[in-house]
């Protein structure tokens, strides 16, 4: 017996221990939380304005195919052969891609342009209460617990508070603006669920890579064919726009499959509670790149670290026997 549990352990990889899950989800939060404010330079960048849906979808198009690609070219150097999908693994891609490429950002931009972004973010932070609930009641891959539930209402309470104490607008909620955020927000939802599910037969990193170039393809298209823009402001000089491009692209690729090969080797509420820092880090890294210091004060900031910390510790403290 002593045997068996020893090897098991040796058989458990770094990610799917607490200090491996910790790092792994915390890096894709920073690099998240990085892609608000980058977006808003790269909007600057390539002309975009806030209300031009088509060229928005377009953007984010380009932005996702070169994140596929990276992981694809990455990891086709590292395996020393082309990392390509078999036949068994494009249900997988497709179903992945239509939920957390297509839909969620789709629904996401087109909401955003018509709705506040304080209740958008808060809107967006729910998608980790709506993973532990999909993972217990839906998918069923483990038990809804008070102590779950707990977790993510600390979290919560961090998010909600970094926003409502900041200068960017009121509390509102209508079909066409946060109705269609709180939509993506259970498309995202539901692709942690389905890359954890896929996990089992797939390569997770596989099915991140291929569904960013298939989801990323389709709105790139969607969004050229509608009118939609890509090219950067500056034409003398297009390297700062085709830099950022590149790095908002790196942003995808590492997150995400960072984060999938986490969802994989771990329960989903352990994984989706980290969510709770997007925000968080959102505004700290938008106060350094952006200048904007008078969006929250440093007390509601460390605050809100506080409360999202401490949710997450709830979360993942062990089971008592």
């Amino acid at each position: 017996m002593v045997a068996a549990t020893a090897d098991k352990s040796r058989r458990t990889p770094f990610i799917g221990t607490l200090p491996g899950v910790v790092l792994a989800c915390l890096a894709s939060c920073f690099l998240w939380g990085s892609a608000f404010p980058c977006v808003k330079i790269g909007y600057e960048l390539f002309a975009v304005d806030a209300a031009d849906v088509p060229s928005i979808l377009a953007f984010a198009g380009t932005r996702f195919v070169i994140a596929g690609l990276m992981v694809v070219a990455g990891m086709s150097v590292v395996r020393r052969r082309a990392f390509l999908p078999g036949r068994r693994d494009l249900p997988a891609i497709g179903t992945l891609s239509l939920f957390q490429t297509v839909l969620q950002y789709v629904l996401f931009y087109v909401g955003l342009a018509n709705c506040a972004g304080v209740t958008s973010s808060i809107l967006e932070a729910s998608n980790s209460f709506l993973c532990v609930l999909l993972a217990a009641l839906v998918f069923r891959f483990e038990r809804l617990t008070g102590r779950k539930v707990l977790g993510c209402l600390v979290g919560f309470a961090g998010v909600v508070l970094v926003n409502v104490t900041g200068e960017s607008g009121g509390l509102s909620f209508t079909l066409e603006g946060e109705g269609m955020v709180l939509a993506s927000t259970l498309a995202a939802a539901a692709s942690s669920n389905l890359a954890k599910r896929f996990s089992r037969e797939h390569d997770p990193v596989l099915l991140s890579g291929w569904q960013f170039v298939l989801g990323g393809a389709i709105m790139l298209v969607a969004g050229l064919a509608a009118g939609g823009h890509v090219a950067p402001a500056d034409a003398t000089n297009p390297a700062p726009a085709f830099m950022l491009l590149a790095y908002l692209g790196f942003i995808s690729a590492a997150a995400y499959s960072l984060w999938s090969l986490a969802l994989a080797a771990n329960p989903v509420s352990r994984v989706a509670v980290f969510g709770f820092m997007n925000p968080v880090f959102g505004v700290l890294l938008s106060a350094v790149l952006l200048s904007e210091t008078n969006v929250v004060s440093p007390a509601v900031a460390v605050a809100a670290l506080v409360l999202v910390s401490l949710g997450i510790v709830i979360v993942n403290r062990p089971e008592k026997p």
